[in-house]
């Protein structure tokens, strides 16, 4: 009897939860219905246009097209999307890690911005395919130059906001935390990085999207693995249906990733500056 009483219990726990996930989901959804429409009416529009002016699919397949070969091509593109996943991924965590450590210590040295800033300026300032086949002829061709290239693009936004929210800690707060004789490490801690927290996820989610693209851009420049590396092939081969899936499916994961920052961010960002609401 008792087992059956649990098993209802459970059974109306599951109920709510159910209803729940479906409200959420239809929260989201009547919120972005401009979104939406507008992108199912590119869509449309993207159809009418290939089949009005009957563009040839090697130049612009239509999206019943690109369906097919999302379809028909999803073991290849899955092959080739795990490659990239991991180096955007990789290169997102190594980047942004180096740029807040960088910007902690710029916060805390002022000879240290002096000497290093400008050199990080300079580095942003060499386009990224320029830079690439300098890192493929230092380290090879394996997945080590993809990572860095994809951390380089992550990592000048979040240096520069990163720096700019730890300075913008309130000065009363740091007068109260001075006169408690709190040290410099539990000042970081409990008054600069809470501060800095907004600014740094408008980077963070700059950078989830630029990873992508970094990692893209370091498999043009040689590889035989990833989606970068699939374009190239299929656009030597005019193979536009399978060129069109490929690019797809890159903005979707750089969508993913910018959709588990913006999550991550209203998560543990409590606050925002003024204007940022």
């Amino acid at each position: 009897m008792s087992d059956v009483v649990q098993t209802g219990q459970r059974g109306m726990g599951a109920v709510p939860r159910k209803i729940a996930l479906i409200d959420a989901t239809v929260g989201v959804l009547s919120r972005n219905i401009p979104a939406i429409v507008a992108a199912v009416g590119c869509i449309v529009l993207w159809q009418l246009v290939v089949w009005v002016f009957k563009i040839p699919t090697f130049m612009a397949p239509s999206p019943v097209e690109v369906m097919f070969a999302l379809r028909d091509n999803a073991a290849t593109l899955m092959r080739n999307f795990l490659p990239t996943l991991l180096e955007a991924v990789l290169g997102f965590i190594f980047g942004n890690l180096v740029a807040i450590l960088l910007a902690i210590w710029f916060v805390h040295s002022k000879v240290a911005e002096k000497a290093f800033y400008p050199i990080a300026v300079f580095v942003k300032a060499i386009p990224i395919i320029a830079l690439a086949p300098i890192l493929v002829l230092i380290f090879g061709n394996g997945i080590t130059p993809k990572i860095i290239i994809a951390g380089l693009i992550c990592f000048f936004p979040t240096l520069v906001n990163m720096v700019q929210g730890l300075r913008s800690a309130p000065p009363a707060m740091l007068d109260l935390m001075r006169v408690l004789s709190a040290s410099q490490s539990e000042i970081l801690w409990k008054v600069r990085i809470p501060s800095s927290l907004p600014f740094l996820f408008a980077a963070l989610k700059i950078a989830a999207t630029s990873s992508v693209m970094g990692a893209i851009v370091a498999e043009w420049i040689g590889s035989s693995f990833g989606l970068g590396a699939l374009i190239i092939e299929a656009t030597y081969n005019f193979r536009s249906p399978l060129l069109y899936a490929t690019v797809v499916i890159a903005a979707l994961l750089a969508v993913v990733l910018f959709f588990i920052v913006s999550v991550v961010e209203t998560k543990v960002v409590r606050w925002k500056p003024a204007g940022q609401h």
